[in-house]
């Protein structure tokens, strides 16, 4: 357990409750409450969390009001309205715009030092209105960007070409969405290119069978959702890994939606990008080598999301 740490989390809904959940199980905090405006949905998600701690450690997890959660070192904001199938992230953007502008003020009231993590979607302009209206600074307001994208495509590629895809670095940057762009000529196996381990195995590799997997990776969401009615394993624990990187001051590298101020070209919009990750929040935004046509398709992704900006 990180002694001294607690994190709330707005919404109880399937990600806001597996996030919690993850959070206890990987003994992230010492406590944790759970807001909803349902109250009897997060009493009951509390409690179904709590009696799990008899078996993992000694947190403390229950449920409130915006009240308490005075004082969070991190604040999780997972409320939002679910996209349904055949709708885009962008789809729900009047709607998650209505519900974030009531829940930001409250958390701002009682927990003006504390990260906030925005999950909800359209999560990088979710997370561009949070930033406006906290009034925080830009390295204590993330999205959780395209952690789990990043996640998915070193899972497919792996799952293609029978490699460990946890020795996979990659990631996806830009929109949570259909503008995403992968970094496929950044992208390593154990630090050697993609392209040159997967010839040194004998594997071909090429701009149609990456198109492929980076447009599964865009539709795979939308597949869950078809399937089951809402993503949330997936999700909630790259929001952990999130979590983790900042409560132990890790220096780790994320995709996270943070404010680009110049870089790639692109100032005034929030989305994914590499970043250093710490106790402080997002430490430094990184520009990694992209080829022509990434950075290209990255600027278009800004473009997208800067259209649809809240100011």
């Amino acid at each position: 357990m990180v002694k001294n740490t607690k994190i709330s989390v707005i919404g109880a809904g399937f990600v806001g409750s597996t996030t919690a959940y993850a959070i206890m199980l990987q003994k992230l905090a010492e406590e944790v409450v759970i807001v909803d405006i349902n109250e009897k949905k997060a009493m009951s998600e509390a409690m179904d969390i709590a009696h799990g701690t008899a078996f993992i450690e000694d947190i403390d997890v229950k449920y409130g009001d915006y009240s308490d959660t005075k004082d969070s070192d991190i604040v999780i904001i997972t409320a939002g309205p679910q996209p349904k199938s055949g709708e885009t992230r962008l789809d729900v953007l009047n709607k998650g715009l209505k519900i974030n502008a009531q829940i930001v003020p409250q958390v701002v009231k009682y927990n003006p030092n504390a990260i906030i993590i925005v999950v909800a979607n359209p999560v990088d302009i979710l997370t561009y209105q949070t930033y406006k209206l906290s009034g925080f600074p830009k390295e204590r307001v993330i999205g959780s960007g395209t952690v789990v994208d990043s996640g998915r495509l070193k899972y497919f590629v792996g799952e293609k070409y029978g490699i460990n895809y946890r020795k996979i670095s990659t990631y996806i940057l830009g929109e949570h969405g259909d503008s995403q762009v992968a970094a496929w000529s950044s992208t390593t196996v154990s630090g050697i290119k993609l392209d040159d381990y997967l010839k040194s195995l004998g594997f071909e590799i090429n701009d149609e069978i990456k198109e492929k997997i980076s447009q599964k990776v865009k539709e795979v969401g939308f597949d869950i959702v078809g399937g089951k009615g809402y993503t949330s394993f997936g999700i909630a624990t790259a929001v952990a890994r999130i979590i983790k990187a900042i409560v132990t001051d890790e220096h780790t590298v994320l995709p996270l939606s943070t404010l680009y101020t110049g870089e790639y070209g692109i100032e005034d919009v929030y989305m994914a990008a590499p970043c250093i990750v710490g106790n402080s929040g997002v430490k430094n935004l990184l520009e990694i080598d992209l080829s022509q046509e990434e950075l290209k398709n990255l600027q278009k992704s800004a473009e997208v999301l800067k259209s649809l900006n809240i100011k």
